[in-house]
């Protein structure tokens, strides 16, 4: 890789150093710290992202880079830093935040002039970190590595995975948070993105009244991100808000069409150019249900449940909105921007179902059929993902119970199988109402209905394996990521084992690292 090629232009931009004392907690006025990765002596590489590493310009991996994925022996010309920034966690103010344990390298330029920030997540404590330690476990790293790379290839905007480490060392984590701490093993991933901006880097500027750094921060953004604003005065920061709200619209609708659940959609998780970034407890539904959530932490309230994942990402924007308001200075403008959020995500919510069921257009009594079919679903605990591959499947001579009952967590009694009938008969006459061909319809379906989806048990299954040293169903993961829309392994076409219900890790999740 050349490593020699990273430049470090956001510490050019937002002076502040507190490298003479890097473990401080509060870092008032100041966007960014320097600060070393800890270094580990002995990693051991598990993955490395060769197509990303060529893409962004860092070239191919050869065997003396090792010790920069470590966060070991860095180039002179590498000074790491992290970032700080503030949000809301939860619903409640939590003030200053920051990369508690991501450490950015610095940015790299492509061959094409596309910049790609790096950095290392669990490479060691930062001035942000409080009372942790920096560090993260296998299994997180490994979520994260594989997950990013899956939404990547769904066609999801997303930040990257580039490599996957052992750190040699042990970490203690409470999985639960209950009192049962235990060791697990150490890893590091390096991440890369365009930006790692999130809202809360404009909530901590805003909440300290530094309105200056703030402009500034927006006027960097913009610049660098948002080419297509091309006018002046504070009404660029007004388009520049309406884009942010149409980019986070969008994903959430992303994220609907192919059933992830992001877990902690907090403020500082949020990305500033509309990415999915801080892959925690996330999860792939398996059987579909709009008041799911796969972190205990959201429990027993599920603010972050798949359903509510849009109304979430609005209540953020009112938060940016307020961080922004001393730079845009238009309340009416920030108001109407919002409330016609609503309008926006729902009307490309539904247009998305469409292409989901084979639809060319949206129809006016489509928000009924669609209403109807959430009952379904949820009544019959349906597989989200394998319900549309069945539908695509559907001829005048097909058994409903036999084809559905592949697809279903419980029973499909006669009850059951009638009102499935109904709901068959009902898409059948729907799909009349199209001015595009069977074939067409088809083609629709498949290219909205991944075939492949990376489910927790799979991952868990998959970080067993790294456990005891073997990399074989990662191996044939990352292949079967790439082609999300093909079945290249139909014994990943299936729905959860019973086996898996329940289990800690895998249908049970938490923030922890």
């Amino acid at each position: 890789m050349n490593i020699e090629n990273i430049e470090q232009p956001f510490i050019k931009i937002f002076p502040g150093d507190l490298s003479s004392n890097p473990m401080q907690r509060n870092t008032p006025k100041v966007l960014f710290s320097t600060v070393s990765p800890v270094g580990f002596p002995n990693p051991k590489l598990i993955a490395f992202n060769n197509e990303l590493s060529e893409e962004i310009g860092l070239g191919k991996f050869k065997e003396q880079d090792l010790d920069f994925l470590g966060g070991n022996n860095l180039p002179k010309n590498i000074q790491p830093y992290s970032t700080a920034y503030a949000g809301h966690q939860f619903g409640n103010w939590a003030g200053q935040l920051g990369d508690g344990r991501a450490i950015f390298a610095g940015e790299i330029t492509n061959q094409f002039g596309k910049k790609t920030e790096i950095q290392w997540k669990g490479a060691g404590a930062t001035p942000y970190s409080r009372h942790a330690d920096g560090r993260a476990v296998l299994r997180s790293s490994v979520r994260e590595y594989l997950m990013s790379e899956a939404m990547f290839h769904l066609g999801i905007p997303t930040t990257r995975a580039l490599s996957l480490a052992l750190t040699g060392e042990d970490v203690v984590r409470d999985i639960m948070y209950n009192g049962n701490p235990k060791e697990e093993k150490g890893a590091v991933v390096i991440r890369t993105a365009e930006s790692f901006l999130r809202f809360g880097h404009f909530e901590l500027m805003s909440a300290q009244r530094e309105y200056k750094t703030l402009q500034e921060l927006a006027d960097f953004t913009i610049k660098n991100y948002y080419l297509e604003i091309t006018t002046d005065g504070n009404h660029k920061y007004k388009d520049f808000f309406e884009i942010i709200c149409k980019k986070t619209a969008d994903l959430i609708v992303e994220w609907f069409r192919v059933g992830f659940v992001h877990g902690v959609m907090n403020t500082d998780n949020m990305s500033i150019l509309g990415l999915t970034i801080d892959y925690g407890p996330f999860s792939m539904m398996d059987e579909y249900d709009l008041n799911f959530t796969p972190n205990t932490t959201d429990l027993p309230g599920r603010r972050y449940a798949f359903g509510k994942q849009g109304q979430i990402a609005q209540w953020n924007l009112w938060q940016l909105a307020n961080a922004l308001h001393p730079i845009i200075q238009d309340e009416k403008f920030l108001e109407k921007t919002l409330n016609e959020f609503g309008d926006y995500f729902w009307n490309a919510h539904d247009n998305m179902l469409c292409q989901k069921f084979g639809f060319d257009k949206l129809l006016k009594n489509d928000e009924e059929f669609f209403t109807n079919w959430q009952g379904l679903m949820q009544e019959l605990q349906l597989d989200y993902t394998l319900f549309f591959n069945q539908l695509e499947k559907i001829n005048e001579k097909t058994d409903l119970k036999a084809l559905f009952d592949e697809v279903s967590y419980t029973i499909l009694d006669n009850e059951r199988i009638l009102k499935l009938e109904l709901f068959i008969k009902n898409y059948s006459k729907r799909l009349e109402e199209n001015s595009i061909s069977k074939k067409d319809s088809i083609e629709l379906m498949q290219k909205a209905n991944p075939k492949f989806i990376l489910r927790n048990y799979l991952l868990f299954e998959c970080i067993e394996e790294i456990n005891i040293g073997k990399t074989d169903l990662l191996d044939k993961l990352i292949l079967a990521l790439k082609n999300p829309y093909q079945e290249t392994f139909p014994e990943f076409s299936k729905k959860r084992p019973a086996k898996y219900d329940n289990i800690i890790g895998c249908s049970t999740l938490s923030c922890s690292s």
